[in-house]
């Protein structure tokens, strides 16, 4: 499985989250970060959404529900079962 969260440098929330995710243990996915200032569409998509979190399909970016900054670790995993296609 393989996710995506788009961030930017300097984003308190975005740290946060990405250090929520390294402590999932409970489900197993790759993640990507991608800095929103790098490319001008991801800038124009995101720049007041950050931090977004992404599932890659084959078909395209499936955007997950947006999770408090607030939220415990076990919260997010419970967000991330509910939510994620799970392929086999």
């Amino acid at each position: 499985m393989y996710l995506i969260l788009y961030s930017k440098t300097g984003c308190h929330l975005c740290a946060g989250l990405q250090e929520k995710l390294a402590q999932v243990g409970n489900i197993q996915f790759d993640l990507e970060i991608r800095d929103i200032n790098t490319r001008e569409d991801w800038f124009e998509a995101y720049e007041y959404e950050i931090p977004v979190l992404c599932q890659k399909l084959p078909e395209g970016e499936k955007i997950l529900p947006r999770i408090s900054p607030r939220a415990s670790v076990a919260k997010l995993e419970q967000m991330l079962q509910k939510n994620l296609i799970i392929s086999e």
